[in-house]
């Protein structure tokens, strides 16, 4: 019995542990001082695109945490915005409209006690969306449409697309998503009829623009299959920097596994270039390119060594043998751009799925139908000109 005595009472003992340890590790305010803080004072507005940027006087009490203001979006949804004692500024943001706005201000004691509250009024200048708005350009483009514009303050934004089925404009999954400065990106695997597009734009606040009505037939393209692409090695086509790499593997549908790539001579430095046939003739459209991704900095950086910046694409339906650019004919001459326009060996999300997707340079429009294709680089991301490809695919009308 006494033994049955002692094992319940350390269970009890347990037990009464396991309680107070739970009560223990509730979360409650670090002090307990129910007098509210001072107010903040000396509160100078600085409105912007937007948004309005408050600074003010801190209350002098010791136990001040931070400062909050409340107010309300376009949306009806209440925004709070929060900011340390260590700090004497608050960036309200959100604003869809340029109207004067009622702003709310509290100083907040380490026991969550707010102040009285302090009323702020700010007069927001225009919203980044209107003059996205107002620059974008939108026309028919090769297997959909495209769009450019200006986003001078790399605001955040959507530009949602919606297309008229049977009188009613329906959402689609193409929305734009971005914060380039330049806005320069099109909406592919639309049907090449004519159809009725409605389009706006969006910041993450909810804030719309009116809406841009269009009607456009998008241009006629299809993939060329890689099943038909072959190597053409030229006596004056630069040759690979390793025994493991190919010319080959561009189109082995690897977009970034090491050596499945073609990686020409690194010890060139002049323009180099390489040759591939199509398999087949074709008004030629665009070509899609998935640069080689190299490890850095614990992850896989696009924009960096050998990945194309500065090049020319040629086509030909019969090349000379001497390998010469007699007979070839130049599709474009592209100049790769981050979205973000961050400097070398810096990448944000947006250009790392940019390029991941592979990135699109459309050629120049001819009714001439080609059947060889000559990449030509004149400058990488680290300044010399050999090419890092790890895929491409070549888009156009065989018909």
């Amino acid at each position: 019995m006494k033994k049955i005595s002692l094992n319940l009472f350390f269970l009890l003992f347990i037990v009464t542990v396991i309680i107070s340890s739970c009560k223990e590790d509730q979360l409650l305010p670090i002090e307990s001082n129910m007098t509210p803080p001072g107010t903040i004072s000396n509160v100078v507005v600085t409105n912007g695109p937007g948004s309005a940027t408050l600074k003010y006087t801190l209350p002098t009490d010791k136990d001040l945490l931070y400062v909050k203001a409340v107010y309300t979006l376009n949306s009806g949804v209440v925004a709070e915005v929060k900011s340390s004692y260590y700090s004497n500024t608050l960036t309200l943001e959100g604003f869809g409209d340029m109207n004067e706005h009622e702003i709310k201000v509290y100083a907040v004691n380490r026991s969550e006690v707010a102040s009285v509250p302090v009323t702020v009024i700010v007069k927001p200048l225009e919203n980044p969306i209107w003059a996205v708005y107002r620059s974008l350009n939108v026309i028919s483009d090769f297997g959909g449409i495209k769009f450019t514009g200006e986003n001078s303050t790399r605001a955040k934004l959507a530009i949602e697309i919606s297309i008229e089925k049977n009188g009613k404009f329906e959402p689609t999954k193409n929305n734009i998503y971005t914060e380039a400065m330049a806005l320069n990106q099109s909406v592919r695997g639309l049907d090449t009829v004519s159809q009725k597009f409605a389009i706006r734009v969006r910041d993450r606040w909810l804030n719309y623009t009116d809406t841009l009505y269009t009607t456009l037939k998008p241009l006629y393209e299809t993939a060329i299959p890689k099943s038909g692409y072959r190597a053409v090695v030229l006596p004056t086509d630069v040759t690979q920097e390793y025994t493991s790499t190919n010319l080959s593997y561009m189109w082995d549908g690897d977009i970034i596994v090491w050596p499945n790539i073609s990686l020409t001579e690194t010890s060139i430095l002049t323009p180099q270039w390489v040759t591939f046939d199509l398999g087949k003739l074709a008004i030629l459209s665009r070509i899609v390119i998935w640069g080689y991704p190299e490890y850095q900095n614990a992850g896989r950086m696009y924009y960096f060594g050998g990945i194309l910046k500065e090049f020319e694409v040629w086509g030909s339906d019969a090349p000379p043998a001497d390998g010469s650019f007699n007979n070839w004919v130049k599709l474009g001459t592209f100049d790769t751009v981050k979205p973000s326009g961050s400097p070398y060996n810096v990448q944000t999300s947006e250009d790392y799925n940019y390029a991941h997707d592979g990135i699109n340079y459309t050629f120049d429009v001819s009714t001439r139908k080609f059947r060889y294709l000559r990449i030509k680089s004149t400058k990488n991301w680290v300044g010399t000109t050999y090419q890092a490809i790890a895929e491409v695919q070549v888009y156009g009308d065989p018909r």
